[in-house]
């Protein structure tokens, strides 16, 4: 199927990734963008709410799609792992957000409330 141009299908929003769009993972890496030298496996676990096996899973999904980096190691005998974003992970992060940010300027237009929405979100007008 070939794809659409950006003007002819403006809602298409196409820069809504997949991988990140995801609830646990959408959590996992905001956590990790408010935290630039990495998360401990623990840590991450308790700040997004998920399991050993759910915070495995999602985190082997961003680690395959080059946006998460995970280390593996020991401090004194015990095993200990952190995750960070990469660089170009912050980058495709930071795009999915402008995506979302447009989305929401765009509902808010729709709904007649663009000037009352933006401003209780602090987006800026574009």
């Amino acid at each position: 199927m070939p794809k659409t141009e950006p003007n002819s299908a403006p809602f298409s929003y196409d820069g809504l990734d997949r991988v990140i769009h995801e609830k646990a993972r959408l959590g996992l890496l905001t956590s990790l963008m408010a935290h630039p030298k990495g998360l401990a496996f623990a840590d991450l676990k308790q700040l997004c709410g998920l399991t050993d096996g759910n915070l495995s899973r999602h985190l082997q999904v961003l680690q395959e799609a080059g946006l998460v980096e995970v280390t593996k190691g020991y401090e004194g005998n015990r095993p200990h792992t952190t995750c960070r974003l990469t660089k170009s992970g912050r980058r495709r992060f930071l795009d999915y957000l402008a995506v979302l940010e447009r989305l929401v300027r765009d509902a808010a237009k729709a709904a007649g409330k663009e000037d009352t929405a933006i401003a209780r979100l602090g987006i800026l007008p574009v």
